[in-house]
């Protein structure tokens, strides 16, 4: 999936989706650009007014950490984000009556660099539910209370369990055979429909691949990656 544009602007009804659209568009990962948060954008009253948010995403020309910010202003130094994300995160955790422990998997040396939270215990599953969609809301709702409350868009991941790693790891499998399947038959195969940042999950597992080439199809919840073999191939 190759894309000669070096800046994109994107829009969707959270900054996480308009950015995972604009590096889908890339075809590059969150470390391989900046990123300016233009609108966070508005949920509305009653679904009504409501305004999607927009970002613009530009691709560097080596990989690096990844810059997010809104208009000008720096990021907060990390300890500071990990402290008031775990804070948030427990709270939520409390308001929700889920008994579970929230800690640091990885704490960054760059203040730039997303911290990565672990929540663990006992039948989270109602944290993750349908293709972790309640898990995107928890990860939203933290990145929203923690950008007001330090006036700053932060990078913040939260993952349950160790869903997100156990799911990425599938998808690469999933594209990898997948990959094969095209080759083999020699004809485009198309995956089931799945969210922004899982189809550019696999856009990245198959970028430069000998073989075969990907792209995106379809609209809003519906929307899928196409592996294609290349011709010539």
């Amino acid at each position: 999936m190759e894309n000669a544009r070096r800046s994109v602007e994107a829009t969707g009804r959270s900054v996480d989706q308009a950015i995972e659209r604009a590096l889908e568009d890339l075809g590059a990962e969150l470390g391989q650009v900046e990123t300016q948060v233009l609108s966070e954008g508005s949920r509305g009253l009653f679904g009504l007014g409501a305004e999607d948010a927009r970002v613009r995403v530009t691709l560097v020309e080596s990989p690096s950490s990844p810059r997010v910010q809104i208009g000008e202003e720096p990021w907060p130094a990390s300890g500071e984000v990990a402290d008031i994300s775990i804070d948030v995160v427990r709270s939520l955790l409390q308001h929700m009556g889920v008994n579970a422990s929230v800690a640091i998997r990885e704490v960054p040396e760059d203040a730039e660099m997303p911290v990565v939270l672990d929540v663990e215990g006992e039948d989270l599953g109602i944290l993750i539910g349908r293709q972790g969609e309640t898990l995107r809301d928890l990860q939203y709702i933290t990145r929203l209370i923690v950008s007001r409350k330090l006036q700053r868009w932060v990078n913040v991941l939260v993952d349950v369990g160790g869903y997100k790693r156990r799911r990425e790891r599938v998808l690469r499998e999933l594209a990898e055979r997948t990959a094969d399947r095209a080759t083999d038959e020699g004809r485009p195969v198309t995956l089931e429909p799945m969210p922004a940042h899982e189809r550019r999950t696999v856009h990245m597992t198959l970028r430069g691949h000998e073989f075969v080439t990907t792209e995106s199809t379809g609209e809003g919840r519906h929307r899928k990656v196409v592996i294609l073999p290349k011709r010539g191939a």
